[in-house]
Parts: structure tokens; sequence; C-alpha cells
């Protein structure tokens, strides 16, 4: 039997830094990021927020080159670009 750990990954919505993969309506759907490969998995769970708001929540689908992605295609308030 195989055990999986999942985290969840918190986020300051002002200073989160990433770029645009894929968009909806101006909004990022798919982002990617920097992170450290040994502390976060593909599975990983994502949350930006500003105060009490959800920007975005997803899932890291992949880690490649040290850059995490991750996609929110129903509810994400990123917007779209590199910030």
């Amino acid at each position: 039997m195989e055990v999986a750990f999942t985290q969840t990954l918190s986020f300051d919505a002002d200073t989160f830094e990433y770029e645009t993969v894929d968009s909806q309506n101006g909004n990022a759907s798919i982002i990617r990021f920097p992170v450290d490969p040994k502390s976060v998995s593909p599975g990983d769970i994502v949350v930006v927020v500003k105060k009490e708001d959800i920007f975005f929540h997803g899932m890291i689908g992949k880690i490649e080159n040290d850059y995490a992605y991750a996609s929110d295609p129903k509810g994400s308030l990123l917007p779209a670009g590199v910030q």
C-alpha cells in the first residue's frame, strides 16, 4: 500500500510571484511559480489569498525545472500576466 502526503501552500496575493500559463476571462487559470522541488510535490494544494478572499485555489500538477504548475480552471481571481 502506498501512502501519499499532501500539503497546502498559502500565499499572499499582494506578494505572490507567478507567470500565467493559461487564462480565462482575464484571470490566470494555470500558473507557474518557483518552488523548492525537495519540499513541494505534485498533488499539493495552492491557495492565494488577499485578506479573507481566495484569489486562486488549485492543485500542483507538475514540477519542472524548479517551477510548479498549478491550475484553478473555475474560480481564479488572479490577474493574467506576469506578477
